[in-house]
């Protein structure tokens, strides 16, 4: 089967759904595949058949970008384990949301949320607290009616009304008693992850010392086709480093990206003296790095 198909049918989705997709990352190593910008909506993707195969680094990259970029980070897989990613679940990976292509083209295209999300022990679905303690009492049932009507203890209630997820069993039995909607979809857009730790110590390598030097705030990559982000006075500079040879072919790549996410792409050369523009994407020499003495210097160049 080809490697290509199911990156093929995620940008087709995005591109059905009226997203600007950026050019596919193919450059190893890479925490995504793909990002997509719908008006204020940005959606940055990791492609992967089995979505086990997603590790903590990858995530951890995808969250620090999504947080930075004010992005939705999504994973899109068709396995997990030794089974399909079934319609209509959310599957969790990290704390990342992970979904089936079918699951992407009904949220992104057909509109339609996910209610059920997949946990140790089955499927689950989160229920409405507020609307199920109103209908409970509007039917003048107390918790321990209901709870003996389900087969479940007083506690157990207690936790529904407070917002605690429950079986699909449990939850139609429950929309069928009081004939409401109890159950709460899933919305993709928007989520956050508890924001990542960074790491203990200094920042790692001669080029972004150099560019904390100059006053800006660096966020090392782990996986990602540019080694950092780089924020300066409300800007964001996705940056690689390292010899002409290496970087060159990332930057088409990372302009493209920054156009799409409308932030700034830097490729700093260690054995280049000059500056350059490829595209969208300042290339400039370590050397000539070094003599700048603060980031509104760069921000300036790269506007150039």
């Amino acid at each position: 089967m080809s490697q290509d198909r199911l990156p093929q049918m995620v940008i087709s989705i995005m591109l059905l759904a009226n997203f600007d997709v950026s050019e596919r990352c193919n450059i190893r190593p890479r925490s995504f595949d793909l990002i997509a910008k719908r008006g204020d909506n940005l959606v940055i993707i990791k492609v992967a058949s089995h979505i086990d195969s997603v590790s903590a680094d990858i995530a951890w990259d995808l969250n620090l970008i999504a947080r930075h970029l004010e992005a939705t980070p999504l994973i899109v897989g068709e396995r997990a384990r030794d089974t399909d990613l079934e319609r209509g679940v959310v599957y969790i990976r990290y704390g990342l949301f992970a979904l089936s292509p079918e699951t992407l083209y009904d949220y992104f295209v057909e509109g339609l949320s996910p209610m059920v999300y997949a946990s140790p022990g089955g499927l689950y679905v989160k229920i409405k607290g507020d609307l199920l303690r109103e209908v409970r009492e509007r039917s003048r049932m107390s918790l321990g009616d209901l709870a003996s009507h389900l087969g479940v203890s007083r506690r157990t209630i207690s936790k529904y009304e407070s917002g605690m997820g429950t079986t699909l069993d449990v939850a139609i039995r429950l929309e069928e008693l009081f004939n409401a909607p109890l159950v709460e979809t899933i919305e993709l857009l928007g989520y956050r992850t508890p924001e990542p730790e960074k790491p203990a110590g200094s920042t790692p390598g001669d080029v972004l010392a150099d560019l904390e030097r100059m006053g800006m705030e660096i966020h090392a990559m782990r996986q990602a086709p540019f080694q950092a982000l780089a924020l300066f006075d409300r800007h964001t500079i996705l940056t690689a480093y390292g010899t002409s040879q290496k970087v060159v072919k990332r930057a088409s790549l990372i302009g493209n990206i920054s156009q799409i996410t409308k932030t700034f792409a830097m490729c700093v050369v260690t054995d280049y003296k000059k500056q350059k523009k490829i595209g969208k994407t300042l290339l400039i020499g370590e050397e000539h790095l070094h003599t700048l003495e603060d980031g509104s210097e760069l921000i300036d160049m790269i506007n150039e």
